[in-house]
Order: C-alpha cells, then sequence, then structure tokens
C-alpha cells in the first residue's frame, strides 16, 4: 500500500489511487497530469470526457486534440465501445466459454465503472441510468465530441479566419493543405537560385557559403532554415537574428581596435616581438626540427603569413607542438602558441559571424521564396497553419468571433501526449487560455486537462520541446487554478522487466545524466525477464588482413561487401533464428515487437526473417512508392518512357517480372562498353546480347511492344495490358515468400488503381504519371494487421506494446559529423524564441555560443535516454538486446547500459520454420484490351508469354523459403563455386573463397565443407558436364517462368550423342546430401523443372539428374 501511495502524487505529495483518479477524472477542474508509459493516459482522458457527458456538456462542447489522426481515430473508438458497452448486457462469448450477463451484472459493473472513474458510491446510483442511455443520447444530438489533431483544429480555425488576418500573413483565400511539404520544397530551389544568381550580394554570400561548406552541406544548411523558417520569422521580426552571433572583439575585447584576429599577432609590434622572440628561442635549439620551426616561424613574421606562423607551432590536427624543456626561452615559445590559439578562437568567432550574416541574408530570401511559390501554387503548409492559429486565438475578441463562426463553445479542453507539442501549438493554446485568466465577467475558461509524460518526448526533429511541459504545467496550476497530478505505477510491464527500466534509469540519473526519474512500480504479478543475445563480434584487424587479400573486384558481376553491412547481417540473422524460436515455442508472432533508432537494420532483418518464412512487416514502410514489387514495375516503366535510365532498366530485368541474372546483365553492359564512345543505352543493344536466361529477340520485341503501349494508350491501360501479358500478379507472387503473396499481390493490385486515382487519372502520357506517382506520397490501403513480426523505429512504436520486444542494433550511438546546425533557444514560458543561430559545424560552435551548444547536446543526449525508455516500455513480459561491437567504444551505448542488468542467452539454435503452404492466387479480373496482333508495337512472343499460374506450390519448391540455416549457407556457398566452376582447374582461387566465405557468413570449417563437396560433384560422375568434348552448350543458373512459377535451374546442359544415348538437354541439380532420390518433394520439383525445359524446345530430349553430395549422378 506504501508502495502504491508513493506511485501517486498531487501537488508533489503522495496520495491515494482512488484521490489520484477521482481528481484527475472530474471535468469541473484544470487538471495537469504526467503519467509514465502504460499507467493508462488515454484511459483518463476518455473516461473525463465521459465524466463531462454525464453532467450534461453537449458533445460538440468537448474539443479533445491529439498528434496523429490513428491516436484520434482510437480515442473516439474507445468512446464509442464504453457507451456500447454501459448500454445494455454483454452478450454470451462461447469461444472464451463466458455466458450472456444478467441484468443484475450489467447494473452491477455500471455502478464500478463509475466509481473506478471518482464518483461517490453515493451517487453512483443515481447516475447508472443516465450512463446506460449515455449512447443513445449521443447518437440522437448529432453533433459528436470533437476529437481532433492539432493541424486539424488549426486548419478548422483557418477557414474562418477574416480576410484582412489571410493577407497580413500573406496566405492565400482559397488553398489546399500541404501535409507533406517535401514537393513544395523540391521546388523552390530554382527560383531561389535564379534569385542569387542575380543579385550580386546574395551571389557572393551563396559563393562564400559553398566555398566554406562544399555544395552538398551549403545546401543542407539552408534546407535547415527552411525546415525552422516559423522560428526564423518571429526571431528576425524581433531583430534577433542578425546580429546573434557577436564580432570577435566583443567576445575577445582585448583584440579590439584590428580588422582581423591575425592583425593582433602580425600588425601590432608587441605581436610581432613575441613572434620574433619565440622564432630566435627555437632557432638556438640543437634539435634541427626545432631549429626548422624557428626558421619557418621569421619567415612567416617577414611575410605577415598567419597561417604559417600557426603551422610553425602547432601541427596539422591543431595541437601545440612540443618542444624540449632544454630550449632556453621555451617560455616565449609557449606564450606565443597561447597567443595563437587566442587568435585561431577569435577567428573562429569572426568566420561563425560571418557565416551567421551570410546565412541570415540567404535564408530571408529562400523563405521568401518558399512562400511566393505556396502562393502562386495556393498551398498552405502546416508551419502556416499554426501561424496562422496563433494570430487568431491570441486576440481574444478574434478569438470569440472564430468560435462563433464554428458554432462552437468549447467547455472542457483535453490534450492528449503533451510532451509532443511545440512551442508554437502552445503559443496558440496559452494565447487562448490567458485570455480567460484572471478576467471578470463573461464566460467562463474552459476546463483543461493535459497529460503526457517528458521522459517519452522523443520528437524533436519536428519540434517538440519538453520544456513546454512544464510552461504549461506551471500555467494551469497559477493561471487557472488547476492541480498537478503524477503517477509512475504502470499496467504494462512486468517485474523483471521494470527492474531492468528503473535500474538502467536510476543509473544515468545518478550519473547527472538525467533528472526527475522516480522509480516505476507495476501492477503485473508476471516475473518477466530481460535477456541480451551475444554481442556480434568485430574480426581483428590481423584476421581482416589475413582474410581479404588484395585483389581486382569486377563491379559488373561481384557486389562490395563492406565489414559493416557484413555486422550488420550477422547480427540481423542471429535475431531471426531468435524470433523463430520463440515463435516455435508457442509465441505468437504479432507478440513479437523489434525495435530500433533507424529503418536500415529493420530493412536488414527483414530479409533474414523472410528467408526464415517468417512473416513480417515494418508499418512505418506503408507508402505505394517505397514497396520492392511496386518499385519493380515503375523502373520498367520509367525505363520505357526515359530509354537512357539504364539502371531503371536493370533494375527491371532482374525483377521477377523476367528473371534475368547478374551474368545476364554484366553481358549488357560489356556489350554498351564495347560500342566505344557512342555509348548506346541498353534498349538499343538487347536484341544483339546473347542472354542466359531469356530470349534475347523476343524480350526487346516485349519491351517494344511495352513502351509503344505506355507511349500511346492511357497509363492505366497501358499499365494494365503489361500486367495481362507479363502475368505480373502470378510472377510476383510466385517470387514472394509464401507468408507475403497476399501482401505482395495487394501492392501490385494499388499500384494499378492508383492509375486512375491520383488526380483523378488525367494524365496525358505515362512520364507525367510516374513522376506525379514518385512525388505523392501515396499511402498503401488500409488493411487489418496481419499475424507478423512487426519492425518498428522506436518513433513509431509510440503507443504501442508487445509481450516480447527486442532491441537492434543497441551497440551503436548517434555519431556527431559536424553538420550544420540550426541552434533555437525558445523557452517553454516566452511567446517567440530568444534567440537563433546557424552553426557551420554543429560539433564546433564559436566560444559566444559554447552555452547554448551545450544546451543543445543535453538536450539531444535527454531525448537519446527518453528513445531508450520508451523502447524499455514497450515490452510486456520480455526485453531482449542485440547488437554488433561497434568500430569504436560506444559509451553510453544502449547495450552498455542495458548489458549489465540481463541475462546474456547462448546462440540460438538452428532452427527450420516450415514455410506455410503458398495461399491460393486470385487474378485481377481485367477487361479485354482491343489490340490486335499488330497494334501496341509488336506481337506477344510464344517465349515469354504467359502460362497459367499455378495455385499450390510443390513442397520441394516451398523449401527455397526456408529457414537459412548454416546448412542451407554451406549449399549456397556450394552452388556458388560450383557456378564459377570455369575458375576451378587446381582450385578455385583464394580471393573467391573469402568472397565466398564473406557473401554467405561462413567459418573457415563451413566452406572448408561447402569447397570439399563443390569438388567431388565437379571431379565425380558427371564431371562430363564441364567437358568441352562432351557438351555443346551450357548454362548455370537458369531463371526461367512455367506455370506461373519463377523456377531456378542449377545447370543446363546440351550434350553430344555418345555412348550414353542420342544428342539432348541436361537438367542437373546440385544436392550436398547424399541420397536426394528419396525425397519424393525432390523429385516432384525435378519433372517440373524437366517439364519447363520441354516447354522451351518441343520435340528435344530433357533429362533430369541430381548431383549428389558424394558426387554420384542420380537419373529421375
Amino acid at each position: 500500500m506504501n508502495e502504491q501511495r508513493a506511485a501517486y502524487q498531487l501537488d508533489g505529495a503522495p496520495c491515494t489511487r482512488e484521490r489520484f483518479y477521482a481528481i484527475a477524472c472530474d471535468p469541473r477542474r484544470s487538471v495537469v497530469v504526467e503519467a509514465c508509459a502504460g499507467a493508462g493516459k488515454t484511459w483518463m482522458l476518455v473516461s473525463r470526457m465521459l465524466r463531462a457527458l454525464l453532467d450534461g456538456c453537449a458533445p460538440h462542447e468537448i474539443l479533445a486534440i491529439t498528434f496523429t489522426r490513428k491516436a484520434a481515430g482510437e480515442m473516439r473508438e474507445r468512446l464509442m465501445q464504453w457507451l456500447q458497452d454501459f448500454a445494455q448486457p454483454k452478450a454470451a462469448a462461447p469461444d472464451e466459454g463466458k455466458p450472456a450477463e444478467t441484468a443484475a451484472q450489467w447494473q452491477a459493473r455500471l455502478l464500478d465503472e463509475l466509481v473506478s472513474r471518482g464518483i461517490e458510491p453515493q451517487r453512483a446510483p443515481e447516475l447508472r441510468e443516465q450512463l446506460c442511455n449515455l449512447y443513445r443520447t449521443l447518437l440522437a444530438h448529432g453533433r459528436p465530441v470533437q476529437i481532433r489533431t492539432f493541424h486539424g483544429w488549426f486548419a478548422a480555425l483557418l477557414q474562418t479566419a477574416p480576410l484582412s488576418v489571410l493577407d497580413e500573413l500573406g496566405l492565400p483565400v482559397a488553398h489546399e493543405l500541404l501535409e507533406d511539404d517535401a514537393q513544395a520544397v523540391a521546388e523552390v530551389w530554382r527560383p531561389f537560385l535564379r534569385e542569387v544568381a542575380g543579385d550580386e550580394t546574395l551571389r557572393a554570400d551563396y559563393g562564400a557559403l559553398v566555398l566554406a561548406l562544399g555544395r552538398t552541406r551549403a545546401h543542407d544548411a539552408l534546407a535547415g532554415a527552411l525546415a525552422r523558417r516559423t522560428e526564423f520569422g518571429l526571431a528576425d521580426e524581433a531583430g534577433r537574428v542578425q546580429d546573434a552571433v557577436p564580432d570577435f572583439d566583443a567576445v575577445y575585447p582585448r583584440m579590439a581596435g584590428v580588422a582581423q584576429p591575425a592583425d593582433w599577432l602580425l600588425l601590432r609590434e608587441s605581436g610581432r616581438e613575441l613572434l620574433r622572440t619565440a622564432a630566435r628561442a627555437l632557432q638556438g635549439a640543437s634539435a634541427k626540427t626545432f631549429a626548422a620551426c624557428g626558421e619557418q616561424l621569421l619567415a612567416a613574421l617577414q611575410a605577415a603569413d598567419f597561417e604559417a606562423a600557426r603551422a610553425a607551432l602547432f601541427t596539422q590536427k591543431g595541437e601545440a607542438r612540443k618542444f624540449s624543456d632544454k630550449v632556453a626561452g621555451l617560455e616565449q615559445v609557449r606564450a606565443a602558441q597561447e597567443e595563437v590559439r587566442a587568435v585561431l578562437a577569435a577567428e573562429q568567432q569572426r568566420q561563425a559571424r560571418l557565416h551567421q550574416q551570410r546565412m541570415t541574408r540567404l535564408a530571408r530570401v529562400l523563405i521568401a521564396c518558399f512562400a511566393r511559390l505556396k502562393r502562386e501554387r495556393g498551398w498552405v503548409d502546416m508551419n502556416d497553419v499554426e501561424r496562422a492559429a496563433m494570430r487568431l486565438l491570441a486576440d481574444h475578441a478574434l478569438s470569440a468571433w472564430v468560435q462563433q463562426r464554428l458554432d462552437v463553445r468549447t467547455r472542457h479542453l483535453l490534450v492528449d501526449e503533451f510532451q509532443d507539442t511545440n512551442p508554437l501549438q502552445w503559443q496558440a493554446l496559452h494565447a487562448w487560455l490567458s485570455g480567460y485568466a484572471g478576467a471578470g465577467g463573461g464566460h467562463s475558461p474552459p476546463s483543461v486537462f493535459i497529460v503526457g509524460d517528458p521522459k517519452q518526448s522523443i520528437y524533436r526533429f519536428r519540434r517538440a520541446d519538453p520544456k513546454v511541459f512544464s510552461a504549461a504545467r506551471d500555467f494551469v496550476v497559477q493561471a487557472l487554478g488547476g492541480v498537478w497530478l503524477a503517477t509512475d505505477h504502470t499496467r504494462r510491464s512486468a517485474r523483471g522487466v521494470l527492474a531492468l527500466v528503473n535500474g538502467v534509469m536510476q543509473a544515468a540519473q545518478q550519473a547527472g545524466e538525467f533528472s526527475d526519474y522516480r522509480a516505476h512500480t507495476t501492477e503485473s504479478t508476471a516475473a518477466g525477464d530481460a535477456l541480451a543475445l551475444p554481442l556480434i563480434p568485430r574480426p581483428p584487424k590481423a584476421t581482416k588482413d589475413l582474410a581479404e587479400p588484395e585483389s581486382w573486384r569486377d563491379s559488373l558481376t561481384t557486389a562490395r561487401l563492406e565489414e559493416e553491412e557484413t555486422l550488420r547481417t550477422l547480427e540481423c540473422r542471429q535475431a531471426a533464428r531468435w524470433i523463430t524460436a520463440r515463435i516455435g515455442a508457442g509465441t505468437a508472432a504479432k507478440e513479437i515487437m523489434v525495435l530500433a533508432r533507424k529503418r536500415e537494420p529493420l530493412g536488414v532483418l527483414q530479409a533474414e526473417l523472410r528467408r526464415l518464412g517468417v512473416a513480417c512487416e515494418q508499418p512505418e514502410k506503408n507508402l505505394l512508392a517505397e514497396q520492392p514489387a511496386v518499385r519493380d514495375v515503375l523502373a520498367l516503366v520509367d525505363a520505357l518512357v526515359s530509354p537512357g535510365h539504364d539502371l531503371m532498366l536493370a533494375r527491371a530485368l532482374k525483377s521477377p517480372l523476367f528473371g534475368c541474372t547478374d551474368e545476364d546483365l554484366a553481358r549488357i553492359a560489356l556489350a554498351v562498353r564495347a560500342a566505344g564512345e557512342a555509348r548506346p543505352c541498353w534498349l538499343e543493344v538487347l536484341s544483339e546480347v546473347e542472354l542466359e536466361t531469356i530470349d534475347e529477340q523476343a524480350l526487346a520485341a516485349d519491351l517494344a511492344m511495352y513502351r509503344g503501349w505506355l507511349l500511346s494508350l492511357p497509363p492505366h491501360d497501358a499499365l494494365q495490358a503489361i500486367y495481362r501479358h507479363r502475368d505480373v500478379l502470378a510472377r510476383f507472387h510466385a517470387a514472394a515468400p509464401p507468408a507475403e503473396g497476399t501482401q505482395v499481390l495487394r501492392q501490385l493490385r494499388a499500384l494499378l488503381s492508383a492509375a486512375l486515382s491520383v488526380q483523378g487519372g488525367r494524365f496525358l502520357t505515362a512520364y507525367q504519371w510516374l513522376r506525379v506517382l514518385r512525388r505523392e506520397r501515396i499511402a498503401l490501403p488500409p488493411q487489418a494487421a496481419p499475424e507478423a513480426v512487426r519492425l518498428l523505429t522506436v518513433h513509431g512504436a509510440k503507443g504501442l506494446e508487445a509481450d516480447e520486444v527486442l532491441l537492434l542494433d543497441s551497440a551503436s550511438i548517434r555519431q556527431n559529423r559536424g553538420e550544420p546546425e540550426v541552434l533555437i533557444d525558445w523557452p517553454g514560458d516566452a511567446p517567440l524564441p530568444t534567440r537563433l543561430v546557424f552553426l557551420a559545424k554543429g560539433g564546433n560552435p564559436p566560444a559566444s555560443e559554447q552555452g547554448l551548444a551545450d544546451q543543445e547536446a543535453a538536450a539531444q543526449a535527454r531525448e537519446e535516454l527518453n528513445a531508450l525508455y520508451v523502447a524499455m516500455t514497450r515490452a510486456r513480459a520480455r526485453l531482449v538486446l542485440s547488437g554488433f561491437e561497434p568500430h569504436q567504444s560506444a559509451g553510453g551505448s544502449w547495450w552498455q547500459r542495458i548489458e549489465p542488468l540481463a541475462q546474456v542467452l547462448d546462440l540460438p539454435q538452428e532452427v527450420v520454420c516450415a514455410a506455410s503452404l503458398a495461399p491460393s492466387l486470385t487474378l485481377l479480373d481485367l477487361p479485354s484490351l482491343p489490340l490486335g496482333e499488330d497494334e501496341g508495337g509488336g506481337a506477344i512472343h510464344e517465349q515469354n508469354r504467359a502460362q497459367t499460374p499455378v495455385l499450390q506450390a510443390p513442397t520441394a519448391i516451398q523449401s527455397e523459403a526456408q529457414a537459412d540455416s548454416d546448412v542451407s549457407r554451406i549449399g549456397q556457398a556450394m552452388h556458388w563455386l560450383l557456378e564459377h566452376a570455369d575458375e576451378a582447374q587446381g582450385g578455385w582461387p583464394s580471393d573467391r573463397i573469402v568472397l565466398a566465405r564473406q557473401r554467405f557468413a561462413l567459418c573457415a570449417a563451413q566452406m572448408q565443407q561447402a569447397e570439399t563437396t563443390a569438388r567431388r560433384i565437379l571431379t565425380g560422375e558427371a564431371a562430363w558436364a564441364w567437358s568441352a568434348e562432351e557438351v555443346l552448350e551450357a548454362f548455370n543458373e537458369v531463371e526461367l517462368v512455367h506455370e506461373g512459377r519463377r523456377l531456378r535451374i542449377d545447370r543446363l546442359v546440351r550434350r553430344r550423342a555418345g555412348a550414353h544415348g542420342s544428342e539432348g538437354w541436361w537438367v542437373l541439380d546440385y544436392k550436398s546430401a547424399a541420397h536426394p532420390e528419396r525425397d519424393e518433394a525432390l523429385q516432384a520439383q525435378l519433372q517440373l523443372y524437366r517439364a519447363a525445359v520441354e516447354h522451351l524446345h518441343p520435340g528435344q530430349t530433357v533429362r533430369v539428374a541430381f548431383l549428389s553430395g558424394e558426387g554420384r549422378v542420380v537419373k529421375v
């Protein structure tokens, strides 16, 4: 009881749980609630709505604000679900073994619901009937509770703004709201650069910026200024930007009177004398290097060359040279070094001021160009909406007029996740509510309910600032007479998980890295645990030097493998095995969540899970144009409407649309190279290049036909024709992992729909449609969450939870790479920024801005710990750590904070996850096109004609999507070596062995096993398959599509007639097993290969055989 009492606080003093919720849910009081993760913040907010409705408030007089449409929808859904549940007894639930609720049980439940929300027990019976009728009352009212996002509410205010306000803010009367301004930002650079080019001062500023930072970082600096345009505008209007960085003589007053810091030493006699004395002291030293420095310093003094003087006294790294104590006059040398160091610091200050003024002038023009572009297009972005809302709400009379226009009087204001509020949003609310504070007469202020958790503030990149929460708390308590409630009691985390959270956060607090953390308690009685997978080690340098001999890499045929990529792959492979084992142990896939700070490692893990046949999804990656299958189709369209886009064509050819191999692509690239300076595009040489896996003449003709369709038909009709002719859905479904086939079909159908839905399908050309589709951020149609492992960034996981959570890439830390930065000081209670500073290099501020830079660094470090807190508190029962050893020691990484408190696991065992059967394939029912034999640019070629898709895959084919175990990777390495058997006379070259080890992540013993098996096959009974005397034609790794199914043949050869029999084709399938013929599924697979080759070469003999790991030929 004492522990729970300490977990609830009222104005900083402990209180009971009952009193806490009675105050939190009372709609008559203004309240600020600071609640930890899992404390039920949304429950409190919706309960307060319920209480307000019971008190007789009209639904539309309640305004609830949150930050995303999803959160608003969940809030609305919860309210309506509660009201429906209260309206009648619960029906029976046979699946759960629950009988129907009796009338008495229903009435008792209603009493409990009322009391839990702070209603006094003696009053509860009076409100029971009102509660059960509340659902009917709400529906009859006709106007719902206002549950909006901040931007949705602000946009509604803007719609009613007077013309004078719109004119004052430079906003168009009729406008389109830009929820994503990426398109507008991309379009502003051309008019901006034209304006810069036409003004001599701006041209000089831009040239100096590019000279100092380089073109890329100069663009980044300007883009950063544009992203903070609202803060810049407010601060610039107040005169707080242009001179925010003082000149060097204000920071170093003793240097006042000189034009630039170097003159302090080079033009003043006392400075020159100091350098001269130091030079003579070094000249007299016995060491030749010291004397040479003295000579260099003296020459620099005579030439008035400060950089040469600096080089004489400092190293290239900027460190003072260490001269021997035996040098006579060493004190003067060190004094000269200190003066040079002071001059360097002053010069840095001078350059910082120049950068500030340069950026201020350029930013004004860039922001003005952006505003002009938006006005011309009739666009209004989120920054405009926020600033307009602040202008409208700051004037109390204007605010009342706006509310009257909306026919709304807000009696209850509720804001969820307030820690994500940015200063401008708070200032808009503050301006509105301040009109009520201390006012006498007229309307009473609305009751205010603010709930959030500063420990979960992780959206600084969206301008959120946790200082705003503190300012709002003080305002509600002091100006509105409200109270402050705090709870650290969670209903989510098991005891073991919570012990870890408390341990990590309290350790950070004791180290001075965190503040205001209070130990949490939990409602859960489950044990829970915190685990750590083994840290993937980084190979020692000596081992790397041995394993990676210098060798030439053909970039056309061999991918470059970076060490970081290999380590990340090994980490994700280990994590995928652990996840597979947990699913095999009975954990539902949807109850496993993987979190990372960036998306990159999630993509690698997704690939590893797919190899194991585990269904997984990245819910945040929900844009249509980001889906791999969609990108493949768009690559084909791009390559055909813009024939010079060879990379796009390469992607399309490699995709399931055509199934070309790397060898095919290399041959095309070499053919282009052989053409010399003419450099034709790939489409021009395609018909002249002999390809392994597809008839090049038929391919070229089909591409010409598709191009004709795209150039002559509306985009939707052309795409539909390609879908039908190429059997697109069947091809991609066959290539996708079984667990994701349906999802791939959904994406491809959505692309076809987008050809009609985007801008009403009004496109004259496919090129125009392609540009718009890639520019606009079109989301996939919503779909019920599948039974899949969720892969999320920490930011995307806010508000979510799972039984088991794995933290990926936890050993790395955020690196400061010295990018340009914008530093802003905006106190939570200030109406506008007090300072805005542009830094050329974020990690190297001038002396005057060191305090502001330290403040920014502290805020970033705090947010990093906030992100860790959010990640840990997503777990209900188990938290698991994963990572690989970083290149440099990563102090303060998540791994270092958690691993000492977690139990380290053994290496996950090899697990083979049985792939589920492929789902049934339903093709789009597309109408026939009125295209004849000679229409559309070409005829349909039999070699590439779409076949009827197979609805059920043979088990052997499904095994392609099974677990990527050690055995599987050894087999893949064996196949790869046999693919390069022409290099194996006397053994494969060492560089090939090293490359195979890296590519398939094998140890030395595993690589030896793969090499031995490959050699047995190569020199065994099938040695004739690599003999020029026996073989007429030979192809490796042949990919083809037969009956809608994508197949891959290890080796296809046409053997001469001889003692073995007549001339014919041989399909050879490598198997490391000794007796593959005993597996019926593998035999069925070979028969499918035979049918495919017979279809390609009708009337010719086709034989099939396994080549076993013992070197035998097993005919089927």
